[in-house]
């Protein structure tokens, strides 16, 4: 596949492995991806959550690793991007209550671009707007939320995920292996498409 430039969109207590397995996984396969956080600098840190699942009602919370930020929110310009990657975690429901992240998440979903989002990452995308007539999935307590935005939640086992579209969603880090794989599928397409054009 021909190298992309992805975009990375985190904030503090974002989840842990849901950005640092997409951030080294997609550098493995040869791709750039720079991670920002408004408000933050290159070379800052946000801190992460650790969330589990352990029998209770709900995930639990645990305090995760620092995680280095390698580019600066400020200075991103999306039509540099080919794609965009929302992890979830605690990060996305104060996110979206910022108008330029919502910019970001509207340049991606306006130019056909992909945007893989993953547990709470759609938060980020229903608050953008990009959701009416999607079906995606998430972490099953947003789903009301996708709901109201006008998509369609569709229910995956925690392994899962699933496309429609330049969008590829997942409940949580367990499907990790079919959201990747999925996001380069739809990845590699988009950078067929854009080759031939």
């Amino acid at each position: 596949m021909k190298p992309a430039n992805i975009l990375v969109l985190a904030g503090d207590f974002v989840e842990d492995y849901e950005i640092m397995v997409p951030f080294q996984a997609l550098q493995m396969v040869g791709h750039t991806v720079d991670a920002v956080c408004p408000g933050k600098r290159k070379g800052e840190q946000v801190r992460t959550a650790i969330h589990d699942f352990e029998g209770d009602q709900t995930y639990s919370e645990k305090r995760g690793h620092n995680f280095t930020l390698n580019a600066t929110f400020a200075e991103v310009d999306p039509a540099t991007y080919d794609a965009l990657v929302v992890p979830g975690g605690r990060a996305p429901e104060y996110l979206r209550l910022n108008e330029k992240v919502l910019d970001v998440v509207r340049h991606f979903d306006r130019e056909g671009k992909p945007i893989a989002a993953l547990c709470h990452g759609p938060q980020l995308l229903a608050a953008a707007g990009v959701l009416k007539g999607r079906k995606l999935n998430c972490y099953p307590a947003c789903a009301p939320e996708i709901g109201l935005a006008g998509g369609t939640f569709v229910s995956l086992e925690m392994t899962d995920a699933m496309i429609d579209g330049n969008l590829v969603t997942g409940p949580a880090w367990p499907a990790h292996p079919a959201w990747l794989a999925k996001f380069l599928h739809v990845l590699a397409a988009h950078l067929e498409q854009d080759a031939a054009a």
